[in-house]
């Protein structure tokens, strides 16, 4: 134990233990004797400090972690010096790092790698805006305090956008692990760099290690350079296309096309944790926690019960009501032996009448890929509501950036109907897809097993009607296969579908 434990600083700090070292500065759990409370001190080696640059650089952290305030970031509290040893004050966190809390657990679930992500590129964003790059973005830097949360911390090597580095050309400052490849080649870098670093933490968290090893940590900056980075989905199958396409994204090394800033990736993050909260139903650990600050348009995205967490009294109170309602119904002679929701606001051609539909008719259909396709979603693709959607994933690379021919949402019209026509409603035009009818007792498991095309083209319009030639056979299965997205756009959405068939004398 360092001898320094038990000495105080100015008087006022007391250090109590060590918590942490490095090559510049040791890391010790203080106690404030003024305020009474728990602090960490980062105390300077005193051999280092008489190297100009390096105070220098202690004293940026300092300057520049003073400067932000944000809840996903450690505050600092106080600087100074004592007997030629400079210091700097933080809140302490009691807790683990990101880095003790994956070789605690191997992988973390999916959603809350996403959810931690959010949280550190929020905590990025707020130091970007700042003009300050964090430089050494790594989960060694990330504690997660007891209540879960995650927060950004050592800024030891950071700097301003606006100011002249202290290093010398072509040296690498950062874990080699985790850097962008601009900075292992020694040029300069912006809030770009930050958020390769947290791409890499973030296939860490997925896959429960970093994607490149070697026998030196130059041959491993040097795999940043030059190799991609290794296939997520292979590794993880059941990560969605939409997380994958983020992290490649993220990790892009062409700078053109990785995110140009953290709102950006942000948005992209808070979306593929909505989705990934919609595949599953449910959340863990600290995705509970950032599913309540998601914005509105990807909140839209969530089962009810996730959108509107009811406390259990709620619920039972729910129930209750809910019975009561029941059983005025039945008082009243409903029939709940209706096939379906009816026509609602469609309107039938002339001759022609809209197939009565059951709420629970509408299914996903993503034979690709992971099988789902939004399938929290599909029933409000014939809830007789246009402004309620169902959406396909995000593809941003398009259908074919995932392997993908298409992917669809069809219609199960049990018994069996000789639909003429189909009617699709979409704020997206310029859309294109195939229809096509199956019988059977199940949908067929591939569009080129059971499937015959009975129609289809480019949805041109937002209530576009496309005619259907089933040559008079009953289909029980009608699906829209979706073979290209919308200009510009990475996802189809559908307000509502309905079928008609011919009117019977």
């Amino acid at each position: 134990m360092s001898t320094l434990v038990g000495m105080q600083l100015s008087g006022r700090y007391r250090l109590d233990a060590q918590i942490g070292a490095g090559g510049m500065s040791t890391v010790y759990r203080a106690f404030d004797q003024t305020l009474e409370r728990r602090v960490a001190i980062k105390l300077m080696h005193r051999e280092i400090a008489t190297d100009s640059d390096q105070l220098e650089r202690f004293r940026r952290e300092a300057r520049a972690v003073a400067q932000l305030s944000h809840p996903h970031i450690v505050g600092v509290i106080d600087a100074g010096e004592d007997e030629s040893r400079p210091y700097i004050v933080f809140e302490y966190v009691e807790g683990e790092t990101l880095k003790e809390r994956i070789r605690r657990m191997g992988r973390l679930p999916v959603d809350e790698a996403i959810a931690y992500a959010i949280e550190i590129a929020r905590a990025l964003g707020c130091a970007h805006s700042h003009h300050i790059v964090h430089r050494d973005v790594k989960p060694q830097n990330v504690l997660i305090d007891a209540e879960g949360s995650a927060k950004v911390t050592d800024f030891g090597i950071a700097r301003t956008l606006d100011q002249e580095g202290l290093t010398a050309d072509g040296r690498v400052l950062g874990t080699t692990d985790y850097v962008s490849p601009e900075q292992a080649l020694g040029h300069d870098v912006n809030g770009q760099s930050d958020i390769y670093s947290l791409g890499v933490v973030l296939y860490e968290m997925l896959i429960g290690d970093v994607p490149f090893h070697g026998e030196t940590q130059v041959s491993v900056a040097m795999k940043h350079v030059r190799e991609d980075m290794p296939d997520l989905q292979a590794r993880r199958p059941e990560v969605s296309a939409t997380l994958a396409s983020v992290l490649d994204r993220m990790t892009d090394k062409d700078l053109g096309r990785r995110y140009p800033d953290v709102p950006t990736l942000v948005a992209d993050l808070e979306e593929a944790l909505a989705i990934e909260a919609a595949r599953s139903g449910k959340s863990t650990g600290e995705a509970t926690a950032v599913l309540r600050t998601l914005p509105a348009s990807a909140r839209r995205r969530l089962p009810f019960r996730l959108r509107h967490p009811l406390p259990i009294l709620g619920v039972i109170g729910l129930l209750a009501v809910l019975v009561v309602i029941v059983a005025l119904l039945l008082k009243e002679g409903v029939d709940h032996t209706q096939r379906g929701t009816g026509s609602g606001t469609v309107k039938a051609p002339a001759g022609e009448s809209v197939v009565s539909l059951a709420r629970a008719s509408a299914m996903d259909y993503d034979p690709l890929g992971d099988k789902a396709e939004h399938h929290d979603q599909v029933a409000l693709a014939v809830d007789r509501d246009p402004g309620t959607m169902w959406s396909t994933e995000s593809y941003r690379d398009g259908l074919a950036g995932a392997g993908k021919s298409g992917v669809g949402i069809y219609l199960d019209a049990k018994p069996g109907v000789d639909a003429v026509r189909m009617e699709i409603q979409t704020p997206d035009a310029g859309w294109k897809a195939d229809l096509y009818g199956a019988s059977g007792s199940h949908a067929p498991a591939g569009i080129d097993s059971g499937w015959t095309k009975i129609g289809g083209g480019t949805v041109k319009t937002g209530k576009q009607r496309f005619k259907l030639d089933a040559a008079g056979k009953r289909y029980r299965f009608y699906l829209v296969w979706i073979t290209a997205l919308p200009p510009n756009q990475p996802r189809v959405q559908i307000g509502e579908l309905a079928l008609f068939q011919r009117k019977t004398r």
